[in-house]
């Protein structure tokens, strides 16, 4: 079988990257079978895209939403060219809807967890930290009971806590050696079902051959030009998924609002109260109690004009002040206690301007109290 997305740089590694080697891809295509209904699949470590792009036309493409998410913004959009839905971010950093995919083709990066406390956030775990672990994690629950797992890692990566998660989660699973042996990597498929009990003797079967290629102590069995067995059915989906995007914004989308939404000076006024709105008058004419509580409390400023014809710019406010009294009590011994006691006290004061033409205060700051 040849694939139709041949990859423009070829099985190489850069920066923790391991695609897919050609060979091994087509034979695991070889071991998945569509069903009769829509299906939806997922990479969730895309790279270009080759891998899930290649199995949906092998399921068949008209009926396969294919669902991608990379952390690199070149692969990602090499991956959009070749997917129905990409997202360009991490894994950790995206709301996916659970069991929502009937194949999970999961290649994750490869390494060790940072030992700081940021490197670790999201791995529950008591074993060894490591990145493939903590994709695990996070790309187990959006995959459909029933459906299909195809997991490829390097083969010393399956220690007893990994093995107990696939063995526990996964039926029919079956290990072989990818063809390109550089990496070291193994395929596992596997059929997830709900938790399985791990005293039964297949599952013990399982688990010893697991941890035996995990430990060195047994080499799996090269993949097979042509699956042997029954295919694995990658299961109809009732839906597509109901969430699937990136929690923070991708830097390219939030530039391009910025640009469009000119950040918010379009909408100063309104957010700042920069422009301000015409008051309407009161109801009928204030008092002069009235007017000298407004001005004393800044709600009417600006210029002022008296019918004989004065002009002030008028600001008023007020401020707290504290007056001091002062009490003497002569106690029964004859000394004297002495009392002080503050009280506060507010103090309007309205400060005018004076730009009366002619006028002999003209330009001065008149204080009203």
């Amino acid at each position: 079988m040849a694939l139709m997305f041949p990859r423009l740089a070829r099985n190489f590694v850069k920066n923790g990257y391991f695609p897919t080697d050609e060979p091994t891809l087509e034979r695991v295509l070889t071991a998945l079978a569509p069903s009769d209904g829509p299906m939806c699949i997922l990479d969730p470590c895309a790279g270009e895209g080759v891998a899930i792009g290649e199995t949906a036309h092998a399921l068949g493409r008209e009926q396969v939403r294919a669902f991608a998410v990379e952390y690199d913004v070149e692969r990602a959009q090499q991956a959009r060219q070749l997917v129905d839905r990409c997202i360009h971010g991490d894994l950790m950093d995206t709301l996916i809807s659970r069991q929502s995919f009937g194949l999970l083709w999961l290649n994750p990066p490869y390494g060790d967890l940072s030992k700081d406390a940021d490197g670790n956030v999201g791995y529950q775990g008591q074993g060894r930290a490591r990145l493939e672990k903590l994709f695990y994690q996070r790309a187990l629950p959006l995959l459909q009971y029933g459906g299909v797992l195809v997991f490829i890692v390097p083969h010393y990566v399956l220690d007893a806590e990994l093995v107990g998660w696939l063995t526990r989660h996964f039926a029919e699973l079956r290990i072989y050696r990818a063809v390109e042996a550089q990496f070291k990597q193994v395929v596992i498929f596997g059929r997830r079902v709900r938790q399985r009990d791990q005293a039964s003797e297949s599952v013990k079967a399982t688990r010893a051959l697991l941890l035996q290629i995990g430990q060195g102590d047994a080499e799996a069995a090269e993949l097979p030009v042509e699956w042997p067995f029954l295919p694995y059915t990658v299961p109809a989906s009732p839906a597509e998924p109901e969430h699937f995007y990136r929690v923070t914004m991708e830097p390219e989308q939030f530039a391009e609002e910025a640009g469009r939404l000119q950040g918010l000076w379009p909408t100063l006024d309104t957010h700042l109260g920069a422009a301000q709105q015409s008051l309407r008058p009161p109801a009928r004419a204030l008092s002069r109690w009235h007017l000298a509580l407004a001005l004393a409390a800044g709600a009417i400023s600006g210029v002022v004009k008296s019918r004989t014809g004065r002009v002030l710019v008028v600001k008023g406010d007020t401020h707290k002040e504290k007056s001091l009294q002062t009490e003497y009590t002569e106690r029964d011994d004859g000394s004297v206690a002495e009392t002080r006691i503050l009280t506060d006290r507010f103090v309007p004061v309205i400060r005018a301007w004076d730009m009366t033409p002619g006028s002999a205060t003209r330009g001065e700051v008149l204080t009203i109290r």
